[in-house]
């Protein structure tokens, strides 16, 4: 049996919430070995005149814990 473990990680991008998961993945992984999922919590955008200027993103990481 295998023992897996969330962690809740806040991301943004300048460009999309994509490219906000992504960062979600790639900033967790410098730390945590092995993740296998993404469920996204909550989307946000900060709006600047008429132009989406930062998206935001609440996401947990599922990943599994090594013996």
């Amino acid at each position: 049996m295998a023992i897996a473990k969330v962690i809740e990680v806040i991301a943004e991008s300048d460009t999309s919430w994509e490219d906000a998961a992504a960062s979600a993945v790639a900033e967790a992984s410098q730390s945590v070995r092995g993740v296998k999922h993404l469920y996204v919590k909550n989307m946000s955008a900060v709006v600047s005149g008429d132009k989406i200027v930062k998206f935001r993103m609440n996401v947990n990481l599922t990943f599994v814990v090594e013996d």
